[in-house]
């Protein structure tokens, strides 16, 4: 099935984009991924969904999910994650380690990299074990 998102950049124009444009919509589709997977696993309300998605979502959960999935990255992915966490970003939260939150950034700049290159495929394959 196609996704009703169409992408309208092409490879190249998605490659010269800023680190943190990617890690913009890496936000959001890992947030859509991981409410999705709840949504299909579990029976809970809404605010109780909320809750449990928190727990996969913030910095600290995405950074230990780069960590995990690292030495599985090509070298091109590697290098997206360094330009993601060298990306010089002027937002820092109040309750997250600094450290953290430059690896959520990279984390999420991959994932929106990999989006916007239509590879879902490849997104899909680093994110099977996220919940586990």
């Amino acid at each position: 099935m196609e996704s009703f998102i169409e992408i309208k950049r092409s490879m190249q124009e998605v490659k010269l984009l800023p680190p943190l444009t990617w890690a913009y919509v890496g936000d959001c589709v890992y947030e859509l991924y991981i409410r999705t997977k709840l949504v299909n696993e579990t029976h809970m309300k809404p605010h109780a969904l909320h809750i449990e998605s928190i727990k996969y979502v913030k910095a600290g959960a995405q950074s230990e999910i780069l960590k995990r999935i690292y030495d599985e990255l090509t070298e091109e992915e590697k290098d997206i994650v360094r330009r993601g966490r060298n990306a010089e970003n002027h937002h820092l939260p109040k309750n997250c380690d600094v450290q953290d939150y430059m690896h959520s950034t990279a984390f999420e700049a991959l994932i929106g990299y990999l989006y916007l290159t239509k590879n879902e495929k490849r997104i899909k394959e680093l994110l099977k074990n996220c919940l586990d």
